[in-house]
């Protein structure tokens, strides 16, 4: 049964940064392609960045110099480093793996970010 469990959260005020961090178990890791996605209340749940298994990484426009996206193959992560935060980051972000080998996308429960003063 494949699991994505995300942590790393939180309340951070503008300009900080957090780390977001995607453990995964159940899925053939190395060959998944895997990536963040956020949903703000209101809205549609939207891509942030992805990371194919040759390493190669693709990002939201307005997140772009900001946000990076990683995976350990080894340790089965994912992780979001997150760097000048804005109030319009805010939302719930999930973690999601696409395995290559089922044709299935699997996600994670999400984690709330918050930007406020």
């Amino acid at each position: 049964q494949a699991q994505l469990v995300e942590s790393g959260g939180g309340l951070v005020q503008p300009g900080g940064s957090l780390r977001l961090s995607c453990a995964a178990s159940g899925i053939v890791f190395s060959s998944a392609g895997l990536g963040w996605f956020r949903q703000a209340p209101g809205d549609q749940r939207t891509m942030v960045a992805t990371i194919d298994r040759g390493g190669d990484t693709n990002y939201l426009d307005s997140v772009k110099g900001r946000f990076t996206i990683s995976r350990d193959n080894t340790n089965f992560m994912v992780y979001l480093q997150m760097n000048n935060l804005k109030p319009e980051d805010t939302a719930v972000y999930y973690c999601n793996a696409y395995s290559g080998i089922t044709g299935r996308n699997y996600w994670g429960q999400g984690t709330q970010v918050t930007v406020s003063l």
